[in-house]
């Protein structure tokens, strides 16, 4: 790692420390605070443009690095356009059509430089060229992954530690992939979220609100879309999956509860994992701190399937899907009737 580097990160590290402060003052000054109701965890009014810092943060670490040589014009502008559409939610709180279309419009502005994925290789079968498919997938790609880390910001800390493990694994395997872009922009996001959590930790001072969590979940998906630019194997697009595995395992329940429970996919609930761990009495930094622990152990998967064999790396995702699916059950993700494996259990063993 060379010193710019390390000077690039400290620099989005210092800049969001003395940034959040007056961030804080400029949410409650243009009244972009979040308000206690049924649905939410915190009981007093709070500031939520704490994804306002991170971009600083950001920014900082951006010129320190000197990545403004870089020709990364179509990322830097969607970034800013995530950002504005994150300031007005947590400003006017925008309807979930006009978020979804504004984060197609900053994909847009990335996937048409150019930045898409072309094709992709499946083990034992020929390459699969996406054509015409490979803009609306890569779009797909960004929002799903941009909407995932929006939908886990729910406790103090949560999202942006969540987040930092990902960015954190991303800058591990690029590193030693040699990947040097990947590897400077996630260390100056890296950098910029950890300060962050010195506010946003239980108890949190600042919430990172829409502009934090769509931008993160914007950069993490950039992240990602970098590493498999132009052709991908099917096992490494599934990676960037595993180390997001904890907000996108929230996310495809969420889907699935409300598919199940007759409701639309977009309608909002006290479902998600945060709330029913919270539900079975652990208190809120200890379900964050479990959280976490998930995060780690997709990570540490991620980086396992990444130099596994084939059957290694089916191993690998299998003992995955199993593992919480069981705790999707027990924790009633779904619902109280929906467990299909412990029903499965009790029924072999007879055990109740």
């Amino acid at each position: 790692m060379t010193a710019q580097l390390i000077v690039a990160f400290f620099v989005s590290f210092f800049t969001v420390l003395v940034a959040t402060p007056f961030v804080i003052k400029l949410a409650h000054k243009i009244n972009a605070t979040d308000k206690p109701n049924h649905r939410k965890v915190h009981e007093k009014v709070m500031p939520r443009l704490g994804g306002l810092a991170i971009f600083l943060g950001v920014i900082a670490g951006f010129f320190a690095a000197g990545l403004y040589t870089q020709k990364i014009t179509g990322i830097s502008i969607g970034a800013i356009l995530i950002v504005i559409l994150g300031i007005l939610d947590d400003k006017y709180e925008l309807s979930a059509k006009v978020k979804l279309l504004g984060q197609i419009a900053a994909a847009g502005v990335v996937v048409s430089t150019g930045l898409t994925i072309e094709f992709i290789s499946i083990p034992f079968l020929e390459k699969f060229n996406l054509g015409i498919w490979s803009i609306p997938v890569t779009i797909f790609w960004i929002v799903a992954i941009t909407n995932a880390i929006n939908l886990i910001d729910g406790l103090d800390g949560l999202a942006a530690g969540i987040s930092s493990i990902g960015i954190a694994t991303i800058a591990f395997m690029a590193g030693a992939a040699g990947k040097s872009l990947i590897l400077t922009l996630a260390l100056i996001l890296l950098g910029s979220t950890l300060a962050f959590l010195f506010y946003n930790f239980h108890p949190a001072k600042i919430f990172m609100g829409d502009t934090g969590a769509l931008f993160l979940g914007y950069s993490i998906g950039i992240l990602s879309l970098l590493g498999l630019y132009k052709s991908v194997t099917l096992f490494s697009f599934i990676v960037p999956i595993i180390i997001l595995g904890v907000p996108i395992f929230d996310t495809t329940y969420a889907i699935i509860r409300r598919v199940v429970n007759k409701q639309p996919i977009s309608a909002p609930d006290k479902s998600h994992l945060h709330h029913r761990i919270l539900a079975i009495g652990l208190s809120h930094r200890n379900t964050v701190l479990v959280i976490y622990a998930l995060g780690i152990l997709f990570s540490v998967s991620a980086v396992l399937f990444e130099t596994s064999t084939l059957w290694g790396s089916l191993l690998i995702v299998s003992g995955l899907l199993i593992l919480f699916q069981v705790i999707a059950e027990l924790i009633g993700l779904v619902n109280d009737r929906h467990k299909p494996f412990i029903k499965m259990y009790r029924k072999v063993t007879g055990k109740h």
